[in-house]
């Protein structure tokens, strides 16, 4: 298994435990990681809302039907505003040894650690468009996330709603 944190920032050599604002218990500093499946959901700007979802075990031929427009399994919505600022944003991938880590959402890939973390690997990424399509990722762009997210929360694919608090209403 492979974990990792996307950041803007290039410099990070250690991930400290914060306490979570949403989510989880308010007690515990966690340390944030996301497997590698779900590595796309977070290849974007860090306040970039997206809706982004990939077929499972429990999708429906009808809902692959209508939900992709190809033969790609992940998909990764963002609002137009957003294009520029993605096109030249340089993302950093870190690495973490996955030892420290537990499973906290199946379906959203996350997993947590309570203890200091250092990056094993960084990588820069200065393409994201080509980084999203490396990865098989359908990468969509709409005026308006709100009508998909309460499409694809209603679906059966595995979802995420990302930064929706910075959706244009």
């Amino acid at each position: 298994m492979r974990l990792f944190h996307v950041s803007e920032e290039p410099d990070i050599t250690r991930f400290e435990p914060r306490l979570p604002t949403r989510d989880v218990g308010k007690d515990v500093g966690l340390v944030w990681a996301v497997d590698e499946a779900r590595l796309p959901n977070f290849l974007t700007p860090r306040n970039c809302p997206r809706v982004a979802y990939h077929a499972n075990k429990q999708t429906t031929e009808s809902d692959l039907n209508h939900f992709f427009t190809s033969t790609s399994r992940h998909c990764v919505i963002v609002e137009n505003t957003w294009f520029s600022t993605i096109a030249k944003t340089t993302l950093f991938v870190y690495e973490f040894d996955p030892k420290n880590f537990c499973l906290l959402d199946d379906v959203a890939g996350y997993y947590v650690s309570e203890h200091i973390e250092t990056p094993v690997h960084i990588r820069r990424v200065e393409d994201v468009f080509a980084e999203h399509f490396a990865r098989d990722v359908e990468l969509r762009f709409v005026n308006n996330l709100w009508q998909m997210a309460e499409r694809v929360q209603k679906s059966t694919l595995g979802w995420s709603l990302c930064r929706m608090r910075y959706a244009q209403k």
